[in-house]
């Protein structure tokens, strides 16, 4: 996820939506962002901050000075007792530039969808509303995460809300995502030892669907994290696929560094490229 990112998450239990939670509020801290949360309703205030280590000296000081707010969505839209994307997005835009001038670098929230049938919302106002936020999003001031309980939205509406938004994330953390098209394999999440199997699997499996063409594409970019294991079996399978004249990796500076570091020049069919755009 990135600056002015839009993003829909579903989940199917409450420690891998809590996971999410506390990665996305502590990041945005570390950023100088200010963090909103909008927990489902039937989750207590001080259940929150005790999920968000509330008794830590860096969490006393940012709750302190506002940083960090625990909020609701019928707050957010007061005095309007009804929802209407309109003054939700009037609120938001209000809470953004308030963020600015109190000296934050941007502001983030996260909202918990339960707060659609606690409201009486309908489905198809929101759907309208996520799909025609994008106005929010343009300078990459304000970032959001739209969180849908799988136990509680018909699949049906997750599969609505999931197209609506530009960007959908894994479900959990620590996951990886492989994305196959045509020539290309894009691969999304953390690349380490608990997912290592995977990925060398994932690249295999790309190498031999791309025999024939004797191409390939190989997308890091949306990688958060490629272990030094990865990045080798990566070289690795590369070197060992004789019927392919090239394989392009793209690849954000860090993970570059790491593979030239293994010495990816060993294959005169791989080419690294620093720059490239996401598949």
């Amino acid at each position: 996820m990135r600056a002015g990112d839009h993003c829909f998450v579903s989940y199917g239990d409450d420690e891998s939506n809590w996971d999410v939670l506390t990665t996305f509020a502590w990041t945005g801290l570390a950023l100088g962002e200010k963090v909103m949360v909008f927990a489902a309703p039937r989750v207590s205030e001080d259940e929150v901050w005790s999920r968000l280590e509330a008794d830590s000296p860096s969490m006393a000081r940012v709750r302190a000075r506002g940083q960090l707010v625990l909020t609701s969505m019928r707050s957010l839209i007061r005095p309007d007792r009804d929802f209407t994307p309109e003054r939700q997005w009037q609120r938001i835009r209000e809470e953004t530039a308030l963020a600015g001038r109190q000296g934050y670098t941007g502001l983030r929230t996260f909202i918990d969808m339960h707060w659609v049938p606690d409201l009486n919302a309908d489905i198809d106002v929101m759907t309208h509303r996520e799909s025609h936020a994008g106005h929010l999003f343009t300078d990459g001031s304000y970032s959001e995460i739209c969180a849908y309980d799988r136990r509680w939205f018909d699949e049906d509406v997750l599969a609505r809300m999931c197209r609506a938004h530009p960007v959908n994330l894994l479900t959990r953390l620590g996951e990886l995502r492989t994305v196959y098209g045509d020539g290309t394999l894009r691969l999304i999440g953390e690349a380490d030892l608990a997912t290592g199997e995977q990925f060398g699997a994932a690249v295999r499996e790309a190498l031999t669907r791309t025999a024939d063409a004797g191409k390939l594409v190989v997308d890091l970019t949306r990688l958060s994290f490629l272990s030094v294991r990865c990045a080798d079996d990566l070289l690795r399978l590369v070197r060992a696929a004789d019927g392919h004249d090239r394989v392009e990796v793209r690849c954000e500076s860090g993970q570059l560094r790491v593979l030239r570091a293994l010495g990816e020049h060993g294959s005169a069919r791989l080419v690294l490229t620093g720059t490239g755009r996401p598949c």
